[in-house]
């Protein structure tokens, strides 16, 4: 039952970050500025973003109840709090300011944040770790998505 509870927390908490951030970019994806951008070939087509960002926080939420019940720790909570302000923060940063840079540098720490989970606590998590997955692979997409976009705009 406790994992339970900790499973919605965390929902709570990921769906909260990704509303947060999807009122940060304030309508990003839509503007004149993105639409313009030379965008890499793999982009996806944007309703792909909705899905895999949904499914990444219900992934995610299960991995960090996990994690919690079993390593509850500062390092995990610090990591997660990290994780949480930079995944709100990148919105801010790319869509609404245009900072394309400093978005990527922002996306490439979140990554390692997410590979940390990964590695770190694998030794605990075993395949619970698998989890953590979808947001890791996914975190890769994006950033080569940014860096294309810096390189080439």
């Amino acid at each position: 039952m406790k994992l339970f509870k900790l499973i919605i927390i965390f929902l709570i908490i990921n769906f909260g970050a990704l509303a947060i951030g999807n009122w940060l970019m304030a309508n990003g994806p839509q503007t004149n500025w993105y639409l313009s951008l030379n965008k890499a070939p793999w982009t996806p087509p944007g309703w792909v973003f909705g899905v895999a960002w949904t499914s990444i926080m219900i992934c995610f939420s299960i991995y960090m109840a996990n994690l919690y019940h079993i390593q509850f720790s500062q390092k995990v909570i610090i990591l997660f709090v990290v994780q949480f302000i930079l995944n709100v923060v990148w919105n801010f940063l790319f869509f609404n300011q245009h900072l394309i840079g400093v978005g990527l540098i922002s996306i490439l720490v979140l990554t390692a944040i997410v590979t940390t989970f990964l590695i770190d606590y694998w030794n605990i998590l075993s395949l619970k770790s698998l989890w953590i997955m979808p947001y890791f692979v996914w975190l890769c997409i994006a950033t080569s998505l940014n860096m294309y976009i810096w390189v080439h705009n």
